[in-house]
């Protein structure tokens, strides 16, 4: 592997990570199976990327510390940035909500009526919080009384769970169903209909 392909690869896994990597492991994993990276090398490497981003004017910076490398915003950029993510949202997936991304994803397009009667419970709220979190949004209205909205996923649903597309999502197989169903039926002691 050569200085340049190098250099991009370490920059490659500095920004996909966000944090500090140690050197070590930043040279082992940046390198394809069937090439060499010499120690010589992936110094070289470092020491241009040191100093490209420190004479270049960039909104980042490449810092060292104990061995670690990471990509981080510059010093004067900070009230730029803090004007636009105060907090980040931290998104979590509770199970009520992984369910009701489930049903929306096999189902789509979908109602929210739908998706309470297979759940037996309300979804406005895990619905709206799928809006939210841009994993579900509104893809037409249904040709009945009230235009109910239908939902389907976004790119943010695909990219987040790491599928190209709604055909890459895993078939439920007849047994898992049969599993599923019995499971329902003595969870709320009731025959489900199929």
């Amino acid at each position: 592997m050569d200085t340049i392909k190098c250099k991009a690869a370490i920059e490659a896994v500095l920004f996909a990570t966000g944090s500090a990597v140690e050197k070590n492991i930043l040279k082992n994993v940046i390198v394809k199976e069937g090439e060499q990276l010499s120690d010589k090398t992936f110094k070289e490497a470092v020491e241009s990327l040191l100093e490209d981003y420190s004479s270049e004017e960039r909104g980042i910076r490449l810092i060292e510390l104990n061995g670690k490398l990471q990509l981080c915003t510059k010093n004067e950029y900070y009230d730029a940035l803090i004007q636009l993510v105060n907090a980040p949202e931290k998104r979590t997936l509770t199970d009520v909500l992984l369910e009701t991304l489930s049903i929306v994803a096999y189902k789509q397009p979908v109602t929210r009526a739908e998706v309470e009667k297979i759940r037996g419970v309300s979804c406005a709220h895990a619905i709206n919080r799928l809006v939210d979190f841009n994993f579900i949004t509104e893809v037409g209205r249904l040709d009945a009384p009230g235009h109910p909205i239908l939902f389907g996923t976004t790119d943010d649903f695909l990219r987040a769970f790491g599928i190209s597309s709604m055909d890459d999502l895993p078939d439920i197989s007849p047994d898992k169903m049969a599993d599923f169903q019995k499971q329902a039926e003595e969870e709320a002691r009731i025959k489900v209909e199929t």
